[in-house]
């Protein structure tokens, strides 16, 4: 029996379309690849990938996993929900984002790279003031801005994401 795969955004940009066929896609990631790729949004319907969000259950498992390893912070919706599916459908999740494969791989989920080499070792992360350095609490959902983590609360710096 073939793998199931479930394809990040940047493999429906690289990737040829018959490659795509069969593959499993969320919804929202129509609207992130009209805005990236517009050609390539233009044809989505047409490229045969299945289209499925995640169940809630499956959403916590990938939500606490992200949490605990501290990437979070770095992760978008759509980031969280194809870690999520991957999981719930026992898929391999093809991806090159390394917060990904660093949640996938704390939770027993198989990744696989798309162009780039993939994560030799999984991490931890805290979120990290640069002024005073005391680590504050990761958030307990995605981040919109990845860059962007806010300022601490005790002395104003900004935080940043640091290897714990």
């Amino acid at each position: 029996m073939a793998d199931v795969l479930v394809l990040d955004t940047s493999a429906l940009i690289a990737w040829p379309i018959s490659e795509i066929s069969g593959s499993l896609i969320i919804p929202a990631q129509e609207t992130e690849l009209r805005v990236i790729s517009p050609d390539r949004g233009a044809i989505l319907g047409s490229m045969g990938a299945i289209m499925n969000d995640p169940n809630e259950v499956s959403l916590d498992v990938a939500r606490d996993a992200a949490i605990e390893t501290g990437d979070i912070s770095g992760l978008s919706k759509v980031d969280l929900s194809l870690v999520a599916l991957a999981y719930e459908k026992s898929a391999i999740l093809v991806t090159d984002d390394y917060r990904m494969q660093n949640v996938s791989t704390a939770i027993g989920i198989e990744w696989r790279p798309i162009g780039e080499t993939g994560i030799t070792q999984a991490w931890n992360w805290e979120l990290r003031c640069l002024g005073c350095k005391i680590v504050q609490p990761p958030p307990k959902s995605p981040n919109r801005r990845r860059s962007d983590f806010g300022e601490c609360p005790e002395c104003g710096s900004e935080l940043k994401l640091k290897r714990a």
